[in-house]
C-alpha cells in the first residue's frame, strides 16, 4: 500500500511558530536583519537575505515578543532554502545559548 501522507516528523522538540525580529551577527561586526519564524529547545528557523555556508555556525539574537532580554545563541546551519525575492529560510540547531 502506498501512503502519500506527510512524512513522519523527525524532530523531537516541539516547535513554536513565531514572528519575532532577529539579527545575524557576522564575525566582522556586521549585522544582518532576520525574522525568527519558528523556535524550539533545539533549534530555530530564520528568514533573511543572508546566505550561510553549509554547517556554518552563526551568532543570532532573537527579540522577545514580551519585551524580555533577547535570546542570543550560536546556531549551526542545517538547511537553507531560497524563498524568492532575495530572501532565504535558514534552519539550524542551537549549539550554545549565550544569553
Amino acid at each position: 500500500m502506498n501512503d502519500r501522507s506527510a512524512p513522519p516528523e523527525r524532530r523531537l522538540d516541539r516547535r513554536i511558530p513565531m514572528s519575532c525580529p532577529a539579527a545575524i551577527h557576522l564575525p566582522g561586526g556586521d549585522t544582518v536583519e532576520a525574522e525568527c519564524v519558528e523556535l524550539s529547545v533545539g533549534g530555530m528557523t530564520l528568514r533573511s537575505t543572508y546566505v550561510p555556508g553549509e554547517a556554518e555556525v552563526l551568532r543570532v539574537s532573537v527579540s522577545s515578543p514580551t519585551g524580555a532580554a533577547p535570546l542570543v545563541a550560536r546556531l549551526e546551519v542545517k538547511r537553507c532554502h531560497a524563498l524568492g525575492g532575495g530572501r532565504y529560510e535558514i534552519g539550524g540547531a542551537i549549539v550554545q545559548v549565550l544569553g
